[in-house]
């Protein structure tokens, strides 16, 4: 299984995200993870398409665009547009999840949907077949640097065997609170993506950080 890392921008110095770009790259990294926040669905306000093209134009990674905003069926497109290569929604934010996962993929990306620490995995349900990917918040989103919510790792496994149950290969991505110290454990539950912020761009040396990640990552791979 490869376990893709995934380092989250929202931890990175705003005014340096190029240089945040190079390190994800120098590191090794998978994807790069944005989150794009409404200041409605959570309580920070973000960034929005025209900076998710600037980094297109500024990266080879795939661009992980996490929607955190209401009602995310009337904006989709603008992100697709803008060049995301992975873009998932909340299902507490829409009515149309599969609607939403539909023009994800129409628009060219790979689609996802989202659930935060207090919405059951089952909302997932209805889903599986329609989205590449589930991601899974381990905080309560809105804000970088939150404590890792333990009770995570047994929502990682529900989802795996309740992806396998309806027959799906959806990727499981985890998002809040990511180190060195839980990523064995969140692997071998079966997550696929790690999403770090804190633990890659609030370290002296993030570079090394990203292979710190890589490192625990692959001593919890299950074969």
């Amino acid at each position: 299984m490869k376990v893709r890392i995934a380092p989250s921008l929202l931890s990175a110095d705003f005014a340096r995200l190029a240089d945040a770009l190079a390190i994800a790259e120098e590191g090794g990294a998978d994807l790069v993870h944005v989150d794009v926040m409404d200041g409605h669905f959570v309580p920070n306000l973000t960034i929005g398409p025209p900076v998710v093209r600037a980094l297109k134009r500024a990266t080879r990674l795939p661009l992980d665009v996490h929607l955190m905003i209401e009602r995310p069926e009337e904006t989709l497109e603008k992100y697709t547009d803008a060049g995301a290569d992975w873009i998932s929604v909340h299902v507490e934010a829409t009515r149309h999840l599969q609607r939403c996962l539909g023009l994800i993929r129409r628009g060219g990306a790979k689609a996802g949907a989202a659930i935060n620490p207090g919405t059951p995995v089952a909302a997932l349900a209805a889903a599986w077949e329609d989205m590449d990917f589930a991601l899974i918040m381990s905080v309560n989103p809105g804000w970088s640097g939150q404590p890792f919510l333990r009770s995570s790792v047994a929502r990682v496994r529900r989802a795996r065997e309740n992806a396998a149950s309806a027959g799906a290969r959806a990727a499981i991505e985890v998002d809040g609170g990511v180190d060195a110290s839980n990523v064995g454990e969140l692997v071998e539950a079966g997550a696929e993506v790690l999403v770090a912020g804190t633990a890659i761009y609030g370290q002296e040396d993030p570079v090394s950080a990203i292979e710190k990640l890589r490192a625990a990552a692959r001593g919890g791979v299950r074969v």
